[in-house]
């Protein structure tokens, strides 16, 4: 597929899917412009051939009706300052206000159409609505890669309306870091999986097996894993339905050489909330009352010389209780390795939503390879899925 280099944007109306799903204060100010600057790269491409630009994006979930304080006139100048070029925002969607202004902006200049999900056209996928998205541009560039797993009018079926088309940056970038984990690694592999449930993971771990050579299993679903072998877990989080379940992974796990690491030693505390009183026990050996919030020294040490030794390495959740200070200390040491394997050469993709705020509260969003920006989009990729965003690209 052409990627936006291949093309040169001079005197052309673009449309361009972009994922401003950004979060605000109680004054609707916005607090943090990391998915306003993963898509400036591409807006600037356009500008800068000698373009216009038309946003289009979502904004919270206003299912289908106008919700105020969703508007995107409140992100306008956040955008705005972060591209630095004013952008002016339609009264609709679609409609004459949105038209008139397309049809009036002059290259060099930005417009945003209101909320796409201020029309429940947008997310039933409606064919007629995602025409009339189409014909107020000439060119269309999917960059929003944290929806592309919906089957979204803007996502999923707008793309038919166009012969020129193509990927952002931002979501070449996104295709490009999963590939190279699942298809294109060097090895040895290893992929950190955390987080609550096995259930949300089971797929995720199904379809990567056959690519890694490592598996940690950390987080609250460790603790389905060890009862499944006998061990005491105390009052830890588990999912008992799921226990026959952690054992057929780590079957299947044998039968592809996979070798996977359960935590060996558990922190331990008698409450959740940070201050509770905490100790160090054997991971099998969970007393009744207390609850695993953070992976051990000697987990530590031997998940840090695995992560350290890898080439390729995946992580998507986090190993321990990280909001917590006192529990942050085994998700810390494995981005901490993560970091020093990544200076040897590694190439790292750390994607969902906890591992990526994990990533940013320690500051260490430079020190890997590459930060996903989808949290459901990234997941469903891993699990090997086609996305419908990315499949209406390559029909």
């Amino acid at each position: 597929m052409k990627t936006l280099n291949d093309f040169n944007f001079k005197d052309k109306k673009v449309l361009i899917r972009v994922d401003f799903n950004v979060p605000q204060d109680k004054d609707l100010k916005v607090t943090d412009t990391t998915r306003i600057e993963s898509a400036k790269p591409t807006i600037l491409k356009v500008l800068e051939d000698g373009g216009s630009v038309i946003l289009m994006t979502h904004l919270g979930r206003p299912k289908g009706k106008k919700v105020g304080e969703m508007s995107l006139k409140h992100i306008a100048d956040k955008v705005s300052d972060v591209i630095g070029v004013v952008v002016e925002v339609a009264d609709d969607v679609v409609g004459e206000d949105a038209k008139e202004k397309a049809k009036n902006l002059k290259p060099g200049g930005v417009l945003m159409l209101e909320n796409l999900r201020f029309r429940e056209e947008e997310e039933q996928g409606e064919e007629n609505f995602a025409k009339q998205l189409a014909e107020l541009g000439d060119f269309y560039i999917n960059d929003a890669f944290g929806t592309a797993h919906r089957e979204h009018a803007s996502t999923a079926v707008i793309a038919k309306y166009f012969k020129d088309k193509c990927f952002g940056y931002l979501m070449q970038k996104e295709l490009e870091a999963i590939d190279k984990v699942l298809k294109n690694s060097d090895s040895p592999v290893t992929a950190i999986l955390g987080g609550a449930k096995v259930s949300s993971k089971i797929t995720v771990i199904d379809n990567i097996l056959p690519a890694v050579d490592n598996l940690i299993i950390g987080g609250g679903m460790a603790y389905t894993f060890i009862k499944a072998q006998g061990g005491n877990i105390g009052n830890s989080i588990v999912e008992e339905d799921k226990t026959d379940l952690a054992l057929k992974i780590l079957k299947k796990a044998e039968e592809e050489n996979v070798k996977v690491y359960l935590p060996i030693d558990i922190v331990v505390a008698d409450d959740f909330n940070n201050g509770a009183d905490s100790k160090v026990v054997k991971s099998n050996e969970i007393p009744d009352g207390w609850q695993g919030l953070d992976v051990g020294p000697e987990t530590l040490e031997k998940l840090s010389k695995v992560i350290e030794e890898s080439k390729t390495i995946l992580w998507n959740g986090p190993v321990g209780v990280f909001e917590f200070e006192n529990f942050a200390k085994g998700t810390k040491a494995i981005a901490d390795a993560i970091e020093n394997a990544t200076k040897n050469g590694a190439f790292s993709l750390v994607g969902g939503g906890d591992s990526v705020a994990a990533v940013k509260q320690f500051n260490y969003e430079d020190k890997v390879s590459y930060v996903s920006t989808g949290g459901g989009a990234m997941l469903e990729s891993l699990e090997g899925k086609k996305l419908p965003g990315v499949a209406a690209m390559e029909n």
